[in-house]
């Protein structure tokens, strides 16, 4: 586990009015799209996007999610999903915090944990492929 800079991003997102429920505040549903949001973002800045994914063979299905929801966020609130991996050797694990980008509060915390699938065979990988671990080796060393 690390906390690395290269393994991260930040990603800024306004909360729409059709993401408020009757309460006025973000239905906990759509919490999984901004993991998303950060999750692709990270992906594609370390080269390694669900494309590239899959044209080196492999999918990555999300096995795990957990959220945990500290305050709601709300209708026009501008909030800043972190994304960071934690792990990489034998699966992807990748933590998420969302804070309100004015105060930093923080809003909500998650995890994802994704494994790597063969196409070719449909099998579940126990150790992700070589050319993941390499992009990860690289990420660490371009960013001290």
């Amino acid at each position: 586990m690390t906390k690395h800079p290269g393994l991260s991003i930040r990603v800024p997102v306004t909360i729409p009015f059709f993401d408020v429920d009757a309460m006025h505040i973000v239905w906990h549903g759509h919490y999984v799209k901004y993991l998303e949001i950060a999750r692709c973002a990270l992906l594609d800045k370390l080269g390694y996007n669900y494309d590239a994914m899959r044209a080196a063979g492999y999918v990555w299905p999300i096995v795990t999610m957990q959220l945990k929801y500290v305050r709601p966020a709300v209708f026009g609130q501008q909030v800043l999903v972190e994304a960071r991996i934690r792990e990489w050797e034998s699966r992807l694990r990748i933590v998420y915090v969302i804070t309100d980008a004015a105060s930093g509060e923080r809003l909500t915390q998650a995890e994802t944990i994704q494994v790597a699938v063969s196409l070719e065979n449909r099998e579940m990988q126990f150790d992700t492929p070589p050319d993941w671990q390499e992009i990860i080796r690289r990420a660490m060393q371009s960013e001290v």
